[in-house]
């Protein structure tokens, strides 16, 4: 009897433990979401003229430079050709450019933040995107994202990101 009692003991401290372990890392990711979305509303705050709209409830925002021409047809599969730059939106500080490189990409390989913004233009599109950590990296440290840019130990775990994209090939 008494073995079955540590053993049901056991097995409830491990469950607790489980619990509350994830209960942390939603409140750790909820207040993230709170600092990442104050750096983008003081960002847009300082910047009036940009005219940002924000992707439904995400946090992501857009600013469409040019919106580009025909289909506007996007789904997981779809194959996008683009260039693109990033930058730490708290520094200014580029991580990636592809210059006069065009990678393409299937839409459902990229971060959340590309997947909800790229759709916001057409061939031929120029977006601007500011993507809280939630829609890019989150937590997770890139170390070898932007070494060739000066940033000696990689883009840093909840890093806040701006990109520029233009949208050179949709394909379906």
């Amino acid at each position: 009897m008494s073995r079955a009692l540590l053993i049901f003991l056991f097995f409830c401290c491990v469950i607790t433990g489980c619990k509350k372990e994830a209960a942390t890392g939603v409140v750790a990711e909820r207040a993230q979401a709170i600092i990442d979305d104050k750096i983008i509303s003081d960002y847009l705050a300082a910047n009036p003229g940009l005219n940002a709209k924000r992707i439904d409830t995400t946090g992501v925002f857009y600013i469409v430079d040019q919106p580009g021409t025909g289909t506007a047809l996007f789904t997981n599969s779809t194959q996008v050709t683009v260039g693109y730059k990033g930058r730490l939106l708290t520094t200014g500080q580029v991580f990636i450019s592809t210059d006069n490189i065009h990678p393409s990409f299937v839409l459902s390989t990229v971060i959340k933040g590309w997947r909800l913004g790229i759709p916001q233009i057409k061939k031929g599109g120029i977006v601007r995107l500011l993507i809280p950590s939630r829609y890019a990296y989150g937590p997770y440290p890139q170390p070898e994202v932007g070494k060739s840019y000066g940033l000696t130990n990689g883009l840093p775990a909840n890093a806040v990101l701006d990109f520029d994209i233009e949208l050179f090939d949709i394909i379906n």
